[in-house]
């Protein structure tokens, strides 16, 4: 397919700036795959459609305040530096993006916060923003990790186009976050609260947790019109054995297997075994997903509503079908459905 065929105008006012009041108050579309339908609800409706031995599939890692600000040596011009992933724990480096980068180059020294509490020091150019530092600290990792804690700010999406928030920091991750690593929200599973899977638990739902730490890969920009030629950034996944036990018995039981995202959808259609099943893996995937595309462990999906050519909404196309979704999307645009990352939920079934 071509990059122009997931073009459309999405108004400004439908970018949710802030998450609703409760996880489970957004809305929901269901889109019927069989029939063609649909449906308008609320979040917590999704109980309605899942029961005994159904399995959910989340991903579970947890969002780093990966946006930082410091000062250059010398000068003191402010610089933003966003940590992407750590790349060697014992020498301390991180790969990084920087802005603005034409001031930045190897060799300079970034100074954070109050009296210089952390020093990074330039050591190689990766691309045009992208920078390896290696920060200047002696004590242990936890103490880094707790410095970074506390200098780094919640990542929300610049294109909401304010200030990070106070309840940004609880409500821009998941409930069931626990493995650290990402720099964005695996945004599907925002709407999860812990009463809703209280109950999807006694429903008999069973949940699967599989790990893929998301990176800005996920949301930059598909810059060629063949389809076929866009190359995904690598990101660090872990299907275990035990995820992997309850979502096979799922499947041999012909239940339904709910991918909550499509970063979870990413890892486990890198996990799939010959028979159909998935397998233990831990490892890296660049696996891009676009119309058409034969899906092999999931069989329904949640999601949420993705912005105009990215590669979020190209994969939903592949699971809902091209033409079911790019209708329901103009149905949510005159719906007014809140869109991205904070928006409303889809359920594709």
């Amino acid at each position: 397919m071509k990059l122009s065929e997931f073009k459309f105008d999405l108004p400004a006012s439908l970018i949710a700036q802030h998450p609703t009041p409760n996880r489970d108050d957004s809305r929901l579309m269901v889109l019927n795959r069989k029939d063609g339908s649909i449906e308008h609800k609320q979040f917590r409706d999704i109980l309605n459609y899942f029961g005994d031995g159904d399995v959910m599939i989340f991903n579970n890692t947890r969002v780093f305040p990966a946006r930082m600000y410091g000062n250059k040596e010398k000068t003191g011009a402010k610089i933003e530096v966003f940590l992407l992933r750590e790349l060697n724990k014992t020498m301390r480096l991180w790969d990084v993006l920087v802005d603005p980068a034409r001031k930045i180059r190897v060799g300079n020294k970034l100074y954070f916060g109050e009296n210089d509490a952390l020093v990074a020091e330039v050591i190689d150019n990766t691309t045009s923003r992208g920078r390896t530092i290696r920060f200047l600290f002696d004590g242990t990792d936890e103490e880094l990790n707790a410095v970074l804690e506390s200098l780094g700010e919640t990542p929300i999406p610049k294109l909401l186009g304010r200030e990070v928030e106070d309840e940004d920091k609880e409500r821009f991750q998941t409930i069931y976050a626990n493995q650290i690593g990402a720099v964005a929200a695996p945004s599907a599973g925002l709407h999860f609260s812990r009463e809703l899977m209280k109950r999807l638990e006694i429903n008999g739902v069973n949940f699967a947790d599989v790990t893929l730490h998301i990176g800005l890969g996920a949301f930059r920009s598909v810059e060629v019109e063949d389809l076929t030629k866009h190359k995904s950034e690598s990101e660090n996944f872990i299907v275990s054995e035990e995820a992997c036990n309850i979502v096979n018995t799922g499947i041999d039981a012909k239940k339904r297997i709910c991918s909550v995202g499509t970063t979870t959808m990413r890892a486990i259609e890198s996990s799939v075994a010959a028979s159909g099943h998935m397998k233990p893996v831990e490892g890296w995937t660049d696996k891009f997903i676009f119309p058409p595309y034969d899906f092999s462990i999931a069989n329904s999906m949640i999601t949420n509503f993705h912005l105009p050519e990215s590669t979020l909404l190209m994969m939903a196309a592949a699971f809902a079908g091209y033409d079911h979704l790019m209708n329901a999307y103009q149905v949510a645009m005159k719906e007014k459905y809140r869109f991205f990352a904070y928006g409303d939920a889809m359920l594709i079934i």
